[in-house]
Parts: structure tokens; C-alpha cells; sequence
């Protein structure tokens, strides 16, 4: 029987955790003579994840582990909410490569994985066999459950509103480099099962720069389950802004389960980030949800500030925190990308 069947589903990234997953970055070639920038970043990140839940991070063994604890210490990190799992990874983008925990508060069983396939992005950064196992370790780590759809999918490709809902874009998911033998019904009918929700909902565009061909995460989040954030690009001369006004268009359409439309929020885009000549998929809305705060990442730029104010009216009761990403979206991701969240059960 599949997920859906069993009454399990995809909680909202708003509804409470009790763990945030991370794998600990060590890929130089996803920094290219940058790694070591990032840490002060990462570790702030981990800092304000561990004042609301434990933070669970993968790392290869007792060298990297040591690495990383001497980072974090260095920041400050409550290290009592913090726990290491020997797991070895490719590469540090957890929202992809991590699992899917489905839940089912009725259920014996309350808490499952889902471990879909993972081939980095149309297989575009092999090798990606470390990753592509992940969900199953730490499904064995937890001793849950593990279900195998048997194909690819990454986590910052679907949105969820908790209410039966996803989010998508066609951009990614119909992409002939992840799952060409399906239909677009084939798709849907895999979310359905294996995410337990009811709806797709489908944008067109991605934003330019994303090298997962346009995941729904760097354009439009669910801020409650009848509320949305979507990027808008206010320079007409600008790439993206076609692809966005286009995405809104689209959001104006939709109807949820219930009939009623989506109640759209617009938030900016940076200005362009541009660095080595490569315009890098900068976006406000790449933001976590924490039991305790919403992390955004910032860009050193004038709009910033209007960003996290439009979030922090999103979110009554969180605080918003704005960390710098500059040197952490050189990997091509940002904040969202790097983490995955653990349900409470």
C-alpha cells in the first residue's frame, strides 16, 4: 500500500519539527575556491536552528565531524541540540537528497520516509550515489519505515500547505532529463501517493541561474495553507521579470481544495548577484521555517530590508532572522536548499 493509503502525508514546513537535517558542505567544487567562506554563514544558520530544535547533520566520519564541531563552537551553536550521523554525502543540499517524512498522527506507526530517487539535478554533478541513499540510512537511524517510489524527485521542487496541496513547477518536474518516461497524470499521481495530498498546483518558470532547472523553492512558499509568497522582479529590463509576472498570472488562477483562490503576497527579488561573470539564483524567498523564527537569506543589497519586512508580517510569532548568503548562493543555493525538516509525529 502506498503512503496516501496508509493516512500519511507531507506536513507543512510551518507546522512544529522536532529536528532540522543538514549535511555538513565539504563538495569544493559546489564553492569554487569559496568553501571556507561560507562556514561563519552555515554555522550562524545552525546557531539559530538549534535555539528552537535539535539539528541533526550528516557528516562522513570523526575528521569532518571534528571540522564541523570546531566551526559551530566557534559561532556559539548550542551544541547539546545538535547530533552527528555518520552518513556520507556528495554534496551538502539536504533538501534534495534528504528524506521525506510523512506522518500519520492516528497510525501506530506514526512517523515514515519516503526515499524517492535522486540523480543531482538531471544528473548534471555526478557521482550523486552517497546522496541518492540518504533517506534510507536515516530511516535505519530512526528505525521508520522506508518507502521507494522508484522516481527522481527532490525536495526543493514541491511546496505543501499541509491541507492536502502541492505546489510545483513544470519547469523541473516535467523536465525530460529527471523522469521522461511519465506523463505529467503520471506525476501528479506520484505525488498523490507518496506525498498523501490531493492537488497539484503548477507554476511555469523557474528563476534564471537555477541550476535545478526552476524549483518552486526560490519562487513561491506557502506561509500559511491558504497564503502564498511569490517573487516579483520590479525592473522590467530585467531576465526574470517576464518569467515571474507570468508565474503571478498563474497563481491568480489557482483554486484550492476549498474553492477559494490563494491569497498572494509579493516579495522582491535582490538585485542580481553576479559573480565570476554568472548571474547566481539569488532569491528571498529560498527562506526556512524554524519552530522559533523564519531564517531569510540576504544579499548585502538595498532591498533586503523590504524582504524580511514583508516576511516577518507572514509569520506572527516567529522571528525573522536575515542571514547573509552572499558567499553561500555561490553554491547555487541558499538556505531552504541546504535543509530539510523533521516533522513532529
Amino acid at each position: 500500500m502506498t503512503p496516501k493509503q496508509l493516512g500519511y502525508y507531507f506536513p507543512a514546513e510551518f507546522d512544529k519539527h522536532v529536528a532540522t537535517w543538514l549535511s555538513w558542505p565539504h563538495k569544493e567544487a559546489s564553492w569554487p575556491g569559496k568553501i571556507q567562506a561560507i562556514y561563519p554563514y552555515y554555522s550562524q544558520f545552525v546557531k539559530e536552528l538549534a535555539r528552537g530544535e535539535k539539528v541533526c547533520i550528516n557528516v562522513k566520519d570523526e575528521v569532518m565531524k571534528a571540522s564541523a564541531v570546531g566551526h559551530l563552537e566557534q559561532a556559539g551553536v548550542n551544541m547539546d541540540r545538535v547530533e552527528f550521523f555518520f552518513h556520507p554525502t556528495n554534496d551538502a543540499w539536504c533538501r534534495d537528497h534528504g528524506p521525506a517524512f510523512l506522518v500519520n498522527p492516528a497510525a501506530e506507526q506514526k512517523k515514515v520516509i519516503v526515499d524517492w530517487n535522486y540523480n543531482a539535478w538531471g544528473n548534471k554533478y555526478p557521482p550523486f550515489d552517497l546522496d541518492d541513499v540518504i533517506p534510507t540510512l536515516i530511516g535505519k537511524a530512526l528505525n521508520l519505515p522506508v518507502y521507494y517510489p522508484g522516481i527522481i524527485m527532490e525536495g526543493g521542487s514541491v511546496e505543501f500547505n499541509g491541507k492536502g496541496t502541492v505546489l510545483t513547477s513544470a519547469c523541473c518536474l516535467l523536465n525530460a532529463n529527471r523522469n521522461a518516461h511519465l506523463s505529467r497524470e503520471q506525476i501528479e499521481s506520484y505525488l498523490a501517493d507518496y506525498y498523501g495530498i490531493e492537488q497539484v498546483l503548477w507554476v511555469k518558470e523557474g528563476i534564471i541561474g537555477d541550476d535545478t532547472d526552476g524549483h518552486i523553492d526560490d519562487t513561491v512558499r506557502f506561509v500559511n495553507e491558504d497564503t502564498v509568497v511569490t517573487v516579483i522582479e520590479e525592473n522590467p529590463q530585467d531576465e526574470n521579470y517576464a518569467l515571474l509576472r507570468e508565474n503571478l498570472a498563474d497563481l491568480k488562477k489557482m483554486r484550492l481544495l476549498n474553492g477559494k483562490p490563494l491569497n498572494i503576497i509579493e516579495l522582491p527579488m535582490p538585485e542580481a548577484v553576479i559573480y565570476e561573470d554568472q548571474r547566481l539564483p539569488a532569491s528571498y524567498a529560498n527562506f526556512y521555517i524554524a519552530n522559533e523564527s523564519v531564517i531569510v537569506p540576504t544579499f548585502r543589497c538595498d532591498r533586503d530590508e523590504k524582504a524580511l519586512q514583508i516576511i516577518e508580517s507572514c509569520f506572527p510569532g516567529r522571528r525573522i532572522v536575515g542571514i547573509d548568503s552572499t558567499e553561500i548562493i555561490w553554491g547555487l543555493g541558499s538556505f531552504h536548499c541546504l535543509s530539510q525538516q523533521e516533522p513532529a509525529a
